[in-house]
């Protein structure tokens, strides 16, 4: 089987209170957090993607506000099949409203948490890569990076 890369979107969902919005999901080890995400379709707008996917596992309407970070993700190892080659593009996104449904399917669990406390949390590295960024972000630091 020939492996290619995937381009795959990532939602950094913030709330009007200022929290971030982390999910679990089965393809994640070790019952680590993420954010809601998934593969973009042919012909699809990748903005398109980032707001189908959020709806789809969270059931939430946001505002695709601009792209945090793209991070190259080779053989990762804290995903369920580590044979994978995703690039991710990550994307700052405003919540409409909070009341997440969780999907039951690829979501099981969902928590709001404060940006600066989300650290604390049991994350994969990808999202960790992804909130650091989105903290860097509110001090000023607006450049995209390549991971």
């Amino acid at each position: 089987m020939e492996i290619k890369p995937t381009p795959t979107v990532g939602a950094l969902i913030v709330n009007r209170k200022g929290e971030i919005l982390l999910v679990r999901s089965y393809k994640w080890a070790d019952g680590k957090f993420s954010v809601p995400g998934g593969h973009i379709e042919p012909y699809e707008r990748i903005e398109e993607a980032v707001k189908r996917e959020v709806k789809e596992e969270v059931g939430l309407d946001v505002e695709v506000k601009e792209l945090l970070l793209i991070q190259q993700v080779i053989k990762p190892e804290e995903f369920y099949d580590r044979e994978r080659h995703f690039i991710f593009f990550d994307f700052l996104c405003f919540a409409k409203d909070d009341n997440v449904k969780i999907d039951n399917k690829e979501i099981q669990d969902f928590i709001w948490v404060k940006p600066e406390e989300a650290l604390n949390y049991n994350l994969e590295k990808y999202t960790r890569n992804l909130i650091n960024k989105y903290l860097r972000y509110l001090k000023g630091d607006k450049n995209t990076e390549l991971i």
